[in-house]
């Protein structure tokens, strides 16, 4: 899945299969495991943060994730592989 020189794994939102995966809101969902409230806003961590990539929701994964929290990138990865998301590395 990730090549010795990737520094992000993006989690796509659309099955191997083509399909949109829903709920619609499953980035923002998956992403607020890590991410912080100040002053009534949401600050995404960047080490699990949603983005919008040809119209369709991600999640994009920094490498260092694995390190410093491995037991929420592990959940992740399973979750992604169990809906069948697409997975790919830059």
């Amino acid at each position: 899945m990730k090549t010795s020189n990737s520094k992000h794994t993006v989690l796509i939102g659309q099955t191997e299969d083509g399909n949109k995966f829903r709920p619609s809101d499953w980035a923002e969902r998956m992403c607020g495991a890590l991410c912080t409230f100040r002053n009534r806003r949401i600050y995404y961590s960047p080490l699990l943060r949603p983005a919008i990539r040809d119209g369709i929701k991600c999640v994009i994964i920094d490498e260092s994730l694995a390190d410093k929290e491995p037991g929420i990138h592990s959940q992740i990865i399973n979750f992604a592989e169990t809906n069948k998301l697409k997975i790919i590395s830059e």
